[in-house]
């Protein structure tokens, strides 16, 4: 049997200069519209205003948003043609990918931020569990006191 599935991620770019409730306002407007084309929606995220490696349409910024779906392909089109009559979508990819399929994330800057601090605890535990060599133990295990001495001399 073949665990593996198919499904599509679209990620779009748009114009840094929209405020947020209206960023919202557009994520459902495409939300909407694939679903009303055939697709399934499996994960749509904003992952928020970020540099852009090149300037596009004379913008240094875009707030990024990926939207991971599934469908029969046909639906890829029509969506690909609204945001492209967009003026507000500055670029716009969708790519075929292949795996277990994606499963909802928190898109809460909070609930990351609480995550990072878990991260960052358990890091430091795991440096604490780790010996550390005190200045005048040498790697060899050897007192350095005597070379400190003849360096002194």
């Amino acid at each position: 049997m073949n665990d593996q599935q198919s499904y599509y991620e679209t990620m779009y770019i748009l114009r840094p200069d929209i405020a947020e409730d209206e960023v919202t306002n557009h994520i459902d407007k495409y939300n909407k519209l694939l679903e009303e084309f055939g697709g399934n929606i499996l994960d749509s995220q904003m992952r928020g205003k970020r540099r852009l490696a090149y300037q596009i349409a004379k913008h240094r910024e875009g707030i990024y948003v990926q939207l991971s779906h599934q469908g029969d392909g046909q639906h890829i089109f029509k969506i690909e043609k609204a945001m492209r009559l967009s003026e507000d979508v500055i670029r716009y990819m969708t790519v075929k990918q292949e795996g277990p399929l994606p499963s909802p994330k928190p898109s809460n800057k909070s609930t990351s931020q609480a995550e990072n601090k878990d991260n960052t605890d358990v890091k430091v535990e795991s440096k604490e569990n780790h010996p550390v060599a005190s200045e005048d133990t040498s790697p060899s295990g050897k007192d350095n006191t005597e070379t400190k001495e003849k360096a002194e001399s």
